[in-house]
């Protein structure tokens, strides 16, 4: 996410329309590919990341009032706040696993992937998510914030609150890491 330009923070937190929504319509589709990447798909939609990003930028217009610069980017306070969001959700998820009750079953043809296609993304994504549980809290939102979003070490950096050469350099370790344990995970030799 390229930092919104701090008098356009400053106008939002005033209480400008105009700024608002420029402001929101600036940190939405970050806000939405970072729920993604941490939430997935969930029922093999993205449904469930999507009301959350969309939860999180509800909590960024409701704090907007209380915001007050102390020298971090607003992209380190809007990822604070989808942070905290995600885990929510992903607390709702495990309290609330649902069963499609029988009447809900659509009798059509499905046309996602067949049992054997799941049960082997299924079985990738396990393992991805076993890696990554090796690594630090933080080269894995590192990871997560360059790799699955697509930020760049400076909106990385402005995020976590570390300097973009910082960033480059736990990225290029946890890589390393991630690397030798594939190896382990996925029975194959590190290349």
């Amino acid at each position: 996410m390229t930092a919104p330009h701090p008098q356009l923070v400053e106008r939002a937190v005033q209480g400008d329309p105009q700024a608002t929504a420029t402001l929101i319509e600036q940190i939405r589709p970050n806000v939405v590919r970072y729920c993604r990447a941490h939430l997935g798909r969930i029922g093999g939609r993205h449904t469930t990341a999507d009301d959350v990003s969309q939860e999180v930028c509800i909590a960024v217009l409701r704090s907007l009032p209380a915001f007050r610069d102390q020298g971090r980017p607003f992209t380190a306070f809007v990822y604070g706040i989808a942070a905290h969001k995600v885990a929510d959700a992903q607390r709702a998820a495990v309290r609330h696993l649902a069963v499609t009750p029988v009447e809900a079953i659509n009798d059509q043809p499905d046309a996602a992937p067949g049992p054997e296609q799941h049960a082997l993304n299924t079985d990738t994504a396990r393992r991805l998510s076993e890696l990554l549980t090796h690594l630090s809290d933080l080269h894995r939102e590192i990871i997560v914030l360059r790799v699955a979003v697509g930020l760049s070490a400076e909106e990385v950096g402005g995020a976590v609150g570390m300097s973009p050469a910082a960033v480059r350099v736990a990225q290029s370790r946890a890589l390393s890491r991630l690397r030798n344990l594939a190896g382990t995970v996925f029975n194959e030799v590190p290349a």
